[in-house]
């Protein structure tokens, strides 16, 4: 696995990982610790439904793949605190079927878990939320043709400027600035004939 793109994600490039990560649990428990920091599993537990047992052994699976790691002793050094190694994570799709299939089961998962955030957003979030902050939330569904390496392009485009965002340091962040929730779908269409292709 590589750290070394703009966004600072980690490079999921192992079937076997992938095969890991592909677990609610485990899903859970990275995402909260990218979001929220070092924590132990007794912390973690309430929020992946798991005991603080249980929440354990998944945290000491995913350190055995390099996604979690020790993070430095908090004012109780009994007490083992877990954090991320990167900010996020994104997947190299490997060759063969045993990688397609890696990364398709985590794929599922991920796809998943983002299902119920907009429903939950709408219900809890939006409700609360001051006007100025109502009219740009929301969904964009846009459809365009392109090609693989366009589609690439366009992935690029959007990571460069978000990069700036994503990177800046805390302590930098501008009075009445809030964590937004960017869900960022790529879904190539199944192939079809334009009535342009054959005329």
């Amino acid at each position: 696995m590589v750290q070394g793109n703009r966004l600072g994600d980690i490079e999921i490039t192992d079937p076997k990982a992938m095969r890991a990560l592909a677990h609610p649990v485990r899903l859970a428990l990275l995402e909260r610790l990218q979001r929220y920091g070092p924590a132990t599993a007794t912390q973690l537990s309430p929020h992946v439904g798991a005991t603080p047992s249980v929440t354990s052994w998944h945290l000491r699976h995913l350190a055995g793949f390099g996604l979690v790691r020790d993070a430095e002793a908090g004012g109780d050094r009994r007490e083992r605190r877990w954090e991320a190694v990167a900010r996020g994570f994104r997947v190299e799709v490997p060759e063969g079927d045993e990688g397609q299939s890696a990364a398709h089961a985590l794929s599922r998962q991920m796809f998943a878990g983002a299902a119920e955030l907009p429903h939950r957003w709408l219900s809890e979030t939006e409700p609360e939320l001051k006007p100025q902050w109502r009219r740009i939330a929301g969904l964009a569904n846009t459809r365009v043709v392109v090609t693989a390496e366009e589609l690439a392009a366009i992935e690029d485009a959007m990571e460069a400027v978000l990069a700036p965002y994503v990177m800046r340091d805390p302590a930098q962040r501008p009075h009445g600035s809030r964590d937004v929730r960017l869900l960022r779908y790529f879904l190539p269409e199944a192939a079809e004939e334009r009535r342009g292709d054959t005329e």
